[in-house]
């Protein structure tokens, strides 16, 4: 007698998340030089307002089952099941601003906000959630 099994079909998560190779040889230098094998770079969301989301990144070597984990050029990137809808489309760079200093910097088309009303004078921004999330730079 036969069984049926049951199958899962799980289908590919298309996260279009890039890595720039700046980004992508900055990760891959700090795992080298922490002598970190095994981790992945985890992008997260770190919080936001009414004006978009800021992300979080860590290294990591505690996948969990509900993660999304994919390859961008050569690097493990880990997303978590909340922050990879705000991360779908999102470029991930490595910039060294000569104001702000080195760092990563997230790009994503889904993680803006659209109710940010900035004053005249530039200076002040009015934000419906009252957390102060609101930068005007006129």
């Amino acid at each position: 007698m036969l069984q049926e099994i049951e199958t899962k079909i799980v289908p590919e998560i298309n996260t279009n998340i890039q890595l720039t190779p700046a980004a992508t040889d900055a990760v891959k230098n700090i795992l080298a030089e922490r002598k970190l094998e095994g981790y992945a770079l985890r992008v997260y969301v770190a919080g936001g307002g009414c004006c978009g989301v800021n992300f979080g990144m860590a290294l990591d070597n505690n996948i969990r089952d509900v993660d999304t984990i994919f390859d961008s050029n050569g690097v493990q990137v880990v997303v978590d099941e909340v922050s990879i809808d705000y991360l779908r489309g999102a470029s991930i760079d490595f910039v060294n601003d000569p104001v702000r200093g080195a760092g990563f910097a997230v790009d994503s088309p889904n993680a803006k906000g659209d109710s940010c009303s900035c004053g005249a004078g530039g200076g002040e921004s009015s934000c419906g959630c009252g957390g102060g999330s609101c930068s005007c730079n006129n």
